[in-house]
């Protein structure tokens, strides 16, 4: 089972600042090995996670799974959005949720990828995260984008 970490009322200063924040973090938590905030920070300046959406941006920091001891996810809403790299040109972009995703098993690594970047491109998911209050965060992020029901299961 996945861990779900939420934190809102957070201010980085800079991309660097989140990253070290996640490391420690998850650190602390012992959801990874002593090598994953510098693996974490290397592999975002080689791989930027930066991802412009329709009206938001969002960072999905990982690393590969050989720093993880156990499967999470730290969602972090910080309260000023934070520039990161974008993943697919040179350009910085304000990011408004920072995904950090920390994976034991590579192959369930990309499938998470997949099912968060689909979630991620409904824009109304997306504004139900952004608006939700803290309480509410962690369940609105469950439902919408790690346990996606679909959205005409039932015709009573």
């Amino acid at each position: 089972m996945t861990q779900l970490y939420v934190r809102t009322g957070i201010h980085f200063a800079n991309r660097e600042e989140a990253l070290e924040h996640i490391g420690t973090e998850m650190l602390a938590k012992g959801v990874v090995k002593a090598s994953y905030p510098q693996a974490l920070k290397q592999r975002e300046a080689v791989f930027p996670t930066g991802i412009a959406l329709e009206h938001h941006a969002v960072a999905i920091p990982h690393c590969e799974a050989i720093h993880a001891i156990s499967p999470a996810i730290y969602l972090i809403r910080p309260d000023n959005p934070v520039f990161f790299q974008r993943a697919d040109d040179d350009d910085e972009i304000a990011v408004s949720l920072i995904i950090a995703l920390i994976v034991e098993n590579p192959d369930a690594q990309l499938k998470l990828l997949r099912q968060l970047f689909s979630g991620l491109q409904n824009s109304q998911r997306m504004t139900a995260m952004l608006n939700a209050d803290s309480a509410e965060l962690r369940k609105v992020f469950r439902e919408t984008l790690i346990e996606p029901q679909p959205e005409a299961a039932s015709t009573r």
